[in-house]
This record gives structure tokens, C-alpha cells and sequence, in this order.
């Protein structure tokens, strides 16, 4: 019998790259996004229902919950929906800031609250986020996404110890840089005169991270869902495995000199 999966943000990315990785695997997929009007591509498949959902929304987040666990038996939710700022957060406007949290921070808190009534019902589920490298180390002129994306880490860490007594799954998959169109389509800046000269530095030094596909990463999160293990955290990218590591070896303190002075040239 075949599984069934429920996908946030899985217009583009890894989104779409874990829907098409898990429908060729033989899974159901429940892809959601904010407009579905505009799929052109998902839709076309087999056993992939895309459906709209904007985890901002708590109204829609009810509704498809109510919706989905009625005509389907979902065995695992990933928290996939997000969205990138970058800039100082001289810069950052109130609703650039409610977007961030509200996004990437409390979608995921908001959807795993809706579903779990109904996967301690069935003694049985698992939730899966994205994280990202970003839930691990800081990189600079990013202050807002990392505030969401630590938060995720240890919103995560705690929810173990609740879930595990109620037979429920809680993972994160975390990864570094992902080849996607997501700079263009999931992505805003902030800009201040009084920083430009360095971060217009710090974005040149990016341009040199290597980027992994998506499908790589999608790879990443079909194991954490298929792999029965009782593990949290999945680095995801061998440029997250490695700059992890590096924060690892050097402690803190080193790690926070090497990125000013590869990234900002302090």
C-alpha cells in the first residue's frame, strides 16, 4: 500500500523536487502552494493532488487539514514553505520582518499544530522541516532568516520529547546552498547606505559557494522519511557537511573570525 505525503511550498525548488522524487517513488503527493493556478507541471502527474495552501494563512491551514486528513491517510508532513531576506537589519521594514517570522518560523509551528491531533489519533506520523545550515551557523547581513531558522532547530529539538510519547516523528533536513530559482522567486533584500559597501562584499564572496541541485537534496529528505531512524538533524549538501565540520573543529569563536574574514574581509 502505497504512502502518502503532504508537501508545503511545493511551487518551485526543492518543493517541487521532493513532490517528483516521491511520486517516483510510489508515493502519494499532497503538494501545496499559494498558487495553484499557476502549476503547470505537477499537476500533470499521476497521484500528485496539488492544492492551495499559504502557511501565513492560519484560516486555509484549518482548512486543508480538515480537508486531507478526511479523504487521505497522510503519513508524513514536510514543512517545506519559506522565504530568504537578507540585509542589515537597519534596513529591515516591519513587513519584512512579520513575513520572515510569520513564513518561515510559525507556518511550520501553525501546520504541525494542525496535524497533530490527527497523527496521535492514528498512534502514527512524521513531520519533516526545512532547516538549513542557516539553523547552524551565522552568516552575515542574514540576521532575520537565522533568528527563524535557530528557532526552527530548537522548536524541533523540544517537540522530540512531546511527540516521541504519542508515537509521532519529528525531523529537520538542513541544507546548505540549493541550485534553485529561489534567489528570484523566494527572496528579498534590504539595503542601507551605511552598508553597502560591505554587504555589496559579502554577496561577491558568495557567488563562490558551490550550489547542490535540488533533487540531491530531495534525496536527503525521502531518506529521513524512509530510513526508520531516531535522528533529528540531516546535513543536506556536501558545502553544509563541510562548513559545518570546519565550525565544529575551530569551536565557535574561531569559526565566527574565519566567516568575517572569508565572507566580509574583517
Amino acid at each position: 500500500m502505497s504512502k502518502t505525503i503532504f508537501i508545503t511550498g511545493a511551487s518551485s525548488g526543492l518543493g517541487k523536487a521532493t513532490a517528483k522524487l516521491f511520486h517516483d517513488k510510489g508515493w502519494q503527493v499532497i503538494a501545496t502552494m499559494r498558487n495553484p493556478d499557476k502549476e503547470t507541471e505537477l499537476n500533470q502527474l499521476p497521484d500528485i493532488i496539488v492544492l492551495p495552501l499559504d502557511v501565513t494563512n492560519t484560516r486555509e491551514i484549518s482548512a486543508i487539514t480538515e480537508k486531507v486528513t478526511r479523504d487521505f491517510e497522510v503519513d508524513v508532513v514536510f514543512n517545506n514553505a519559506g522565504y530568504g531576506l537578507s540585509g542589515p537589519l537597519e534596513a529591515i521594514s516591519e513587513d519584512q520582518l512579520l513575513r520572515q517570522i510569520d513564513t518561515n518560523l510559525l507556518g511550520v509551528i501553525r501546520v504541525t499544530q494542525a496535524f497533530i491531533p490527527y497523527f496521535r489519533t492514528r498512534g502514527q506520523g512524521l513531520f519533516i522541516s526545512t532547516s538549513s545550515l542557516g539553523g547552524l551557523i551565522g552568516f552575515p547581513f542574514s540576521s532575520l532568516y537565522h533568528a527563524t531558522k535557530w528557532g526552527l532547530e530548537g522548536w524541533s529539538e523540544s517537540m522530540v520529547y512531546e511527540l516521541r510519547n504519542i508515537h509521532v516523528g519529528i525531523k529537520v533536513v538542513e541544507p546548505g546552498a540549493i541550485a534553485t530559482d529561489f534567489i528570484s522567486r523566494s527572496y528579498d533584500k534590504a539595503f542601507h547606505p551605511a552598508y553597502d559597501e560591505l554587504f555589496n562584499r559579502f554577496f561577491a564572496n558568495v557567488d563562490g559557494v558551490t550550489f547542490t541541485p535540488a533533487e540531491k537534496i530531495a534525496e536527503v529528505v525521502f531518506e529521513a522519511a524512509t530510513d526508520g531512524k531516531d535522528q533529528l538533524r540531516y546535513l543536506a549538501g556536501e558545502d553544509a557537511k563541510a562548513i559545518y565540520q570546519q565550525r565544529v573543529q575551530l569551536g565557535d569563536e574561531a569559526f565566527r573570525q574565519f566567516m568575517a574574514q572569508t565572507f566580509l574581509g574583517q
